[in-house]
């Protein structure tokens, strides 16, 4: 059992970020063994021209990866830009003793320090720079969902709403991974960072015991990150709200934004934004920024609208006038 112990002013400061280095370097557990990752074998069929010799060397046979791979998110929206300047940046010894940590002792092709920056930033291009704008709203509706969890419900509900193997109980937080001897760490002010995944299965922490508290976490909706096409709405539904419409609200069973919408549907961003508005303005969508995206989501009205319009079918009777 892993616990993070928070003072007063680390439990107004649980904050919530979005990594683009930790998703890559996490994304390696498929590289490394894709069989046990099934609903991302659509991601790990399209990885070519990759230096794999690097890339399977960053891991132990657990999966797991050396913490500055593993960066704690400076702000709630980190570019990969930024997170590839500051792992330029860490000091070579600093490299070394997380190797150490990891993999018991530094691989000789890790060594090689210009190659492994290489085979990172190639990987990046090739496996998910085109879909990190997909990868990233997915993300930030999770962050959305957890915050207003948190507010609506408290620190303890937010917590177990993530996993069961996660518990709180004021001033702890808990987090039970298998196979890691128990530990303990004070915050001491430094406050705790969630960062949702999309490539975890449960959790993770890092490995340096002294490092300040951050939790990985699997985020909400990676079902979807792989889906294509379009969600056909209900006939009962368009017939109300025409069958462009109809389809996006019923494509909507979890927050998305405009361009992850265009993308997966093929119709134009300027188009699904004037239909997403025209919802949202009915009160069947509500809408939220972050970053640069503006995430929808259905309203319970939304939610109501789509239920019964399954509901009724193409054969169900007509409800008499009076």
């Amino acid at each position: 059992m892993i616990e993070f112990v928070l003072g007063e002013s680390d439990l107004v400061d649980v904050r919530f970020a979005v990594s683009p280095l930790s998703e890559l370097t996490l994304s390696l557990r498929v590289l490394k063994d894709p069989a046990r990752y099934p609903l991302h074998l659509p991601f790990a069929r399209r990885i070519r021209d990759v230096d794999t010799e690097v890339l399977l060397a960053l891991s132990n046979d657990r999966r797991w990866t050396p913490d500055f791979l593993s960066p704690r998110p400076q702000t709630p929206f980190t570019r990969i830009e930024d997170e590839f300047a500051a792992l330029r940046e860490i000091p070579t010894r600093t490299m070394l003793r997380d190797y150490r940590a990891v993999l018991g002792e530094v691989p000789a092709v890790l060594r090689d320090r210009p190659r492994v920056h290489a085979a990172l930033e190639r990987y990046w291009q090739v496996a998910l720079a085109d879909q990190w704008d997909r990868m990233r709203t997915i993300l930030e509706a999770d962050i959305a969902h957890r915050g207003r969890e948190m507010v609506q419900h408290g620190l303890a509900a937010m917590f177990s709403g993530i996993s069961s193997r996660i518990t709180f109980v004021s001033p702890v937080v808990r987090v039970r991974i298998d196979g890691v001897a128990p530990w303990r760490v004070e915050a001491g002010g430094q406050g705790l960072t969630m960062v949702p995944s999309l490539f975890t299965p449960r959790t993770a922490v890092p490995v340096d015991q002294s490092a300040p508290p951050l939790l990985i976490y699997a985020a909400r909706g990676a079902g979807t990150l792989w889906e294509t096409g379009r969600t056909q709405g209900p006939a009962a539904l368009a017939g109300v709200l025409g069958q462009v419409r109809a389809d996006l609200l019923a494509g909507l069973g979890e927050p998305r934004s405009s361009t992850d919408i265009a993308r997966r549907t093929g119709v134009t961003t300027s188009a699904v934004n004037q239909h997403l508005r025209a919802l949202r303005d009915a009160g069947l969508l509500a809408s939220q920024r972050h970053g640069r995206s503006v995430v929808y989501a259905r309203t319970e009205l939304g939610q109501a609208l789509v239920s019964h319009s399954v509901g009724r079918g193409s054969n169900s009777p007509d409800l008499p006038l009076a």
